[in-house]
């Protein structure tokens, strides 16, 4: 019962700590996860050997709850469908409608520099990116 009390201590203080924003990115997490759901499978089937079938069972499912969600993707954005509008182009790169080519350009590429897919971000973002970009600058 002292290790709940303290695991419960730790977790607030950390929730605490952060203030609501997210404590690890979206590669640090997917690392962590992957790592945490190895040693839950290990975990268990140690339990499951010795005898703690209910422990064991209990650790399987937190092992398959993280390893899923290793791979959640997206990040509840709308997908591209059609054209965009010049509004909705100019709200997804957070930029003026008076803003220039390079604003813009430089707008696309810090953006994509965080949400590349080989960065840790979707497919789906760097599709809306781009078409964000194609969209302003082809005007």
């Amino acid at each position: 019962m002292t290790y709940i009390a303290i695991g419960c201590a730790a977790l607030a203080l950390l929730l605490w700590a952060s203030r609501g924003k997210p404590i690890l990115k979206r590669r640090e997490w997917r690392f962590l996860a992957g790592t945490l759901a190895l040693a839950c499978f290990a975990a268990a089937a140690y339990v499951g050997v010795r005898g703690g079938w209910g422990k064991s069972i209990v650790l399987v499912v937190m092992g398959l709850w993280l390893a899923v969600s290793t791979r959640r993707t997206g990040l509840g954005l709308p997908a591209v469908s059609g054209k965009l509008s010049d509004a909705e182009a100019r709200s997804i790169l957070g930029v003026s409608p008076d803003a220039s080519a390079e604003e813009i350009q430089a707008a696309y590429s810090r953006l994509m520099r965080m949400a590349h897919p080989d960065k840790g971000g979707t497919s789906g973002l760097a599709a809306q990116l781009n078409a964000a970009r194609d969209r302003l600058l082809k005007k």
